[in-house]
């Protein structure tokens, strides 16, 4: 769960990136606290604690705000800014694919355009433990 301390510094800048919908979402703090909790500990959204509330929320707004890169001005803001976010390492091990992907051929090469990859380490960024 966000700090108070955590939630008073991303607040801003998250109200300064994300959408605007006509009803304000009373429940921001706790779907990002579901939503940083899922990318910490790699588990399955279904697998988010229920004081988190529900996780097609937090799921859905993790996937709507990659999709309108909310993630990426939010990462730029903060950098802006000066807020530290830490660092994340990822390697083989942590990472997994399907239990079909050893050893298939693939038909295509894969191509990631510039936008999918800048996002993907704006995420790695934004996501990563911070230093108490």
């Amino acid at each position: 769960m966000l700090t108070d301390r955590d939630w008073g510094v991303l607040e801003p800048l998250i109200e300064a990136c994300r959408p605007h919908a006509k009803v304000p979402s009373p429940h921001l703090r706790r779907t990002m606290s579901a939503i940083l909790r899922r990318h910490q500990n790699g588990a399955k959204w279904r697998a988010i604690p229920e004081e988190l509330g529900p996780w097609w929320r937090a799921a859905q707004t993790f996937i709507r705000w990659a999709r309108l890169g909310v993630w990426e001005r939010l990462l730029g803001l903060a950098q802006e800014k000066g807020v530290a976010l830490g660092m994340t390492f990822l390697d083989g091990t942590s990472i997994r694919a399907h239990q079909k992907a050893a050893g298939a051929r693939r038909k295509g090469a894969l191509k990631l355009s510039e936008t999918q990859v800048r996002r993907l380490g704006a995420l790695v960024e934004v996501m990563a433990p911070r230093p108490v």
